[in-house]
């Protein structure tokens, strides 16, 4: 549990600087990539644009500023009739590290999923090295896929 107080809420325009600040940085501590701000700040703001993208989750302090984010993004699973929810690009500001902040993210989008009666579970992906995140996710009830994430990316397009 989190040794302080928290709000989870949905991510609105307001909140593009701050998301475009986090991803930047786990881009940059999980991958060692710079990511082109203006490129990721067309991403989020079409991101909030169009709901049939996902959604940004904000955890808040008291003081109602942001100390963490998420995103959620969908996938069709037609085994299922139903939808996946991915939890992507999330980042918890150092400070507030190892202090229960991403598990009460974890436990607000399985509230918002479980309420959703097409929603048929939540998944993400996470480096295969980072063990103390595997711990984390292990701890919250997730559990190891027997899947492997593969991939073939396209060079940069900036979509207008």
């Amino acid at each position: 549990m989190s040794k302080f107080h928290l709000n989870v809420r949905k991510a609105e325009y307001p909140d593009v600087a701050i998301l475009k600040l986090f991803n930047q940085n786990m881009a940059l501590e999980t991958e060692g990539k710079r990511l082109d701000g203006q490129v990721l700040e067309k991403g989020i703001k079409g991101f909030l644009d169009n709901d049939r993208h996902g959604f940004y989750l904000i955890a808040e302090n008291l003081n109602q500023k942001a100390v963490a984010s998420l995103a959620i993004t969908y996938e069709w699973s037609d085994w299922r009739n139903g939808l996946f929810w991915w939890i992507q690009s999330v980042y918890v500001k150092e400070a507030f590290r190892r202090k229960g902040v991403f598990s009460k993210l974890y436990e607000a989008v399985k509230m918002r999923a479980k309420k959703e009666p097409n929603v048929c579970g939540v998944r993400l992906y996470v480096e295969q090295y980072n063990k103390s995140a595997q711990a984390t996710y292990f701890s919250l009830g997730m559990k190891k896929s027997h899947y492997q994430m593969w991939e073939e990316t396209f060079p940069t397009k900036e979509h207008q």
